[in-house]
């Protein structure tokens, strides 16, 4: 059961459900622990889908825990990257790579768009953009 909620959920792995995770969250879930409506980037969708694998009622996810966007990546300032590599240490996928004192830049496949990378940047050079499309 684990399995299908987690794949059901968008990876982001940004926190806002209350959880470390997608992975925690899901085993939540299937604890009886944790509601199906507490992941903002799912959204009602993905609120829905939860319920319909649990056999609950569907329910809108819970606007409280943050606004459901469009699919956005980090994209770092060039000329602004101090090579500090605190944004490497807070992205829980890995999806920021450089070195220390050496420009960085994200990966844009990797990138879940969850903005942990944001607040420890000293220098405010990292924005969200939206996310390539894909065909």
């Amino acid at each position: 059961m684990v399995e299908r909620l987690d794949r059901l959920l968008p990876q982001t792995q940004c926190g806002q459900c209350g959880y470390d995770g997608c992975r925690p969250y899901a085993e939540a879930i299937a604890r009886g622990e944790a509601g199906i409506d507490h992941c903002p980037p799912g959204g009602d969708e993905g609120a829905i889908a939860l319920a319909a694998v649990l056999g609950v009622p569907a329910l809108p996810y819970d606007r409280t825990r943050g606004e459901c966007k469009p699919a956005i990546v980090a994209e770092i300032i060039e000329d602004e990257c101090i090579g500090c590599t605190k944004c490497i240490a807070a992205c829980p996928v890995d999806a920021i790579i450089g070195g220390s004192k050496l420009m960085h830049v994200v990966i844009d496949d990797l990138c879940t768009g969850c903005e942990l990378c944001i607040p420890p940047c000293p220098v405010d050079c990292i924005v969200m953009v939206s996310a390539p499309q894909t065909d």
